[in-house]
């Protein structure tokens, strides 16, 4: 899934994240669906822009139930080949911290396809076989 639709603390926007309950829904009001929650960590007033499943690997709430993604994702580190490819004027560390996790989305684990993640300007191209990602080329990209 993409930085959009997870809760990942690495978004590019300002936008905060509370775990709430559901108390309840009413898809038929006057005003449109109404999803009623508690316990959110926002000032009166503040729209509520979405909601994600509650995860129970990254939220700490005991009581609380969890049939989307009940078991923590593999966080194994691949090695990463190919790096001689990244220019000097990149940050190389923080690339190769970002290709050591396997930026591939998740539903998309294919070992002859060819990848891209874009860093700035350029458009950095890999593949993964078994526990190592392998940079093949850095590409420009248009601002």
């Amino acid at each position: 899934m993409g930085v959009w639709a997870t809760r990942s603390p690495n978004r590019p926007n300002p936008i905060g994240l509370s775990c709430v309950e559901i108390v309840s829904v009413e898809p038929d009001t006057p005003e449109g669906p109404v999803i009623t929650v508690r316990g959110a960590d926002l000032m009166d007033g503040t729209p509520i822009l979405d909601i994600k499943p509650y995860i129970a690997y990254a939220d700490a709430h005991p009581d609380a139930e969890c049939s989307y993604a009940s078991e923590a994702p593999d966080m194994n580190t691949l090695s990463v080949s190919g790096t001689e490819l990244i220019p000097d004027d990149m940050e190389k560390e923080a690339i190769i911290a970002v290709l050591s996790g396997d930026p591939r989305p998740s539903y998309q684990k294919d070992d002859s396809r060819e990848y891209g993640i874009h860093y700035g300007t350029k458009n950095i191209r890999f593949t993964v076989s078994e526990d190592t990602v392998t940079v093949t080329d850095v590409k420009y990209t248009q601002d």
